[in-house]
This record gives C-alpha cells, sequence and structure tokens, in this order.
C-alpha cells in the first residue's frame, strides 16, 4: 500500500511541487474587527483577542475554509493548516493555552474538507492535494535571553517547548494532517524541541510516521538564523529528523533568499523547498512585490536546479502561487545529488 510519503516522494521526482503563500495576508483581506475574532463563543472574553488569527478556526470557519480554497485552485499542491502559533506557549499571550488541541484539530479538519471538496469537483487533482500540519517556531526561544541582564535565562524549557510541541502534533494528526511541517525556525533548539515531540508521539502511539519538511529562516545578509548558525550548521543539526525536504522561508523576499537557495541545493541530500516573501516589507509594513516579480525570480531557482517544493509566505497571495506555479512548470525538478557528488 502506498504511503502519503511514498506518493509525495514520487510526485517531487516528476515535478516541481507548489505550496500555498500566506494565511495571515489573506485574513488581513476580511478587515476583521475585535467582534469578528471572538465570534459568538467568546463574545464576552476578558481580553482582546483580534490578532489571534489561529483562532479563526474556531471562530469563523468559513473564511479559513475559503482561503485554502482559494490556493488550491491558484495551483497549491500543499495547504498550511492555520496552527502557526497553536500551541500552548504561544497562545498563553491571549490566556488560551488550553484551547491548543481544539484549534490545531479543527484547523486542521478545515483544511482536510478544503482538499476533499476540490478534489470532488476536480477528480485529476485526486492523490496529489495534500494538508500539512504547520508547525510555527515559539515566540520564545530556547536559544537566548530575552533580557539582555541575564544572558544564562531562558524563558521556557526544553521540555515545556516539548511538550507544547507534542500536544500540537497529537491534535493535527488527528485532524487528519499528511506532513508535518516545522517551518519558519529562527532557533534551531525550538526545532530540535518539535521534532524530539514529534519522534516521541509516533513512538508512543505506534502509528506510522507522518512525512516531515523543515523551513528555516535566514534573517539577514549574513546567512545565518537568529540564534546565530550558518546554514550548513542549521542543516546538520536537523537532518536527524529524516525529513522529506529542507527549505527557506519568511524573513526575506526571494532576490535576498537566492545565495542561500543556491548553497542549500548544493548542500541538502534531501528534496529542498523555498518559499520567500512577497519582496521585503516597505515602511508600512507591507509587502509590495507583484506576482509577476516574485514569480520570475523562483523561476530563475527552478532554472537553475534549485528547487523542488516553491510557494510563497508573508505578502503572497493566491495570485502569487498562480504566476509561480505557471513559471515553474516548464522546469524539471532539483535532481537529489548522489553520495558521490557530496563527498
Amino acid at each position: 500500500m502506498a504511503t502519503v510519503e511514498n506518493k509525495l516522494r514520487e510526485l517531487l521526482e516528476q515535478r516541481i511541487l507548489m505550496i500555498d503563500g500566506a494565511m495571515g495576508t489573506m485574513i488581513q483581506r476580511y478587515k476583521l474587527e475585535e467582534a469578528d475574532y471572538r465570534g459568538e463563543r467568546f463574545k464576552d472574553y476578558h481580553m482582546d483577542i483580534k490578532g489571534n488569527n489561529d483562532l479563526l478556526s474556531l471562530t469563523q470557519p468559513q473564511i479559513i475554509k475559503a482561503i485554502h480554497t482559494e490556493y488550491l485552485e491558484a495551483g497549491a499542491n500543499i495547504i498550511e493548516t492555520n496552527t502557526f502559533n497553536a500551541q500552548a506557549i504561544s497562545l498563553a499571550d491571549y490566556e488560551m493555552s488550553a484551547l491548543s488541541y481544539e484549534i490545531n484539530y479543527e484547523s486542521a479538519k478545515l483544511a482536510k474538507q478544503a482538499v476533499q471538496e476540490f478534489i470532488a469537483a476536480h477528480p485529476e487533482a485526486a492523490g496529489e492535494r495534500f494538508v500539512a500540519g504547520a508547525i510555527g517556531p515559539m515566540n520564545k526561544t530556547l536559544s537566548l535571553s530575552p533580557d539582555v541582564n541575564r544572558p544564562g535565562y531562558r524563558a521556557m524549557t526544553f521540555d515545556e517547548a516539548a511538550d507544547a510541541y507534542y500536544e500540537q502534533i497529537k491534535a493535527l494528526v488527528d485532524g487528519g494532517c499528511d506532513i508535518l511541517l516545522i517551518e519558519t525556525i529562527f532557533d534551531t533548539l525550538n526545532a530540535k524541541a518539535a521534532i524530539y515531540a514529534l519522534n516521541n508521539y509516533f513512538r508512543d502511539t505506534k502509528k506510522e510516521k507522518l512525512p516531515v519538511m523543515i523551513s528555516g529562516t535566514i534573517t539577514d545578509a549574513s546567512g545565518r538564523t537568529l540564534s546565530g548558525q550558518t546554514l550548513e550548521a542549521f542543516l546538520v543539526s536537523v537532518m536527524h529528523a529524516e525529513p522529506v525536504s529542507i527549505g527557506l522561508n519568511c524573513a526575506l523576499g526571494a532576490e535576498q533568499m537566492r545565495p542561500h537557495v543556491e548553497e542549500l541545493a548544493q548542500l541538502a541530500s534531501c528534496y529542498v523547498s523555498a518559499y520567500p516573501n512577497a519582496g521585503l516589507p516597505n515602511a508600512m509594513g507591507e509587502y509590495d512585490e507583484t506576482p509577476e516579480i516574485t514569480a520570475s525570480i523562483i523561476g530563475e531557482f527552478a532554472k537553475e536546479g534549485w528547487v523542488n517544493l516553491v510557494g510563497g509566505c508573508c505578502g503572497t497571495t493566491p495570485d502569487h502561487i498562480r504566476a509561480i506555479a505557471n513559471e515553474v512548470k516548464q522546469y524539471a525538478p532539483r535532481t537529489k545529488p548522489t553520495m558521490a557528488e557530496m563527498y
């Protein structure tokens, strides 16, 4: 019986696959107010919750599902659940840690429903659309102190991070995810906590392990993560997770990401992903790069043979995904190097 991972690998050998674009950018288009975030269930909540986008999977599920559908129609093979900050540690900002399981479970179900309905309308897409459970980096870091006067202080322990990720992973799997995506990694130790939790979950439950994808974030021209690792060091630090793909997303636009994608393509023994922002933010924090420009640059990545999976992060929309998909379809996917070529 073919597993999801086998099917995914088969497709990645055949062509460059598409992941979706930004969820937050699309949510902003709806111009939601505090009452919209609250819905009926949280109308009397004791603090402001506008900005808790993951909660919208409970209070405005029709919006989240509609966004998933737009990305599927734009050509995305993989859509991400609306769960970027949906573990207990990040949800504590809204005093909603207890909702972590429910938000992840319902978010996974929403994305799965969107895929099933899309396939029902487009039978030719059967077996080629997947739901990736989005596992974000958390709002606290294990490698750095938030207090400049106490460099040895940490805002959380490794076990606390792992426990929060374990609950999130359990809910994403229960909700029907096909893939687990550990993304926007700025601190590799946080990612290691997610990998540790993931391995523990599948060991404890004896369930078939889902394919894992990993995506880090290079924060500036130094070519390092926020916690100071070079790209090669980051790669070495997470390859024990045996990911289907490793890549880069967020922080940079495609043009700024170019040298790092090239380097990763030369280093990685697995498939390579890249889903950059729509350029760099302007003075107002908004993204101006057009779909055509983003697609042109990512198309150059594909032409060079650097990528297997592409899409968009902050500022990107279904129009960006559609343009990127149209651009890269003319190119063959990156060929994974042999051991002899790597060494």
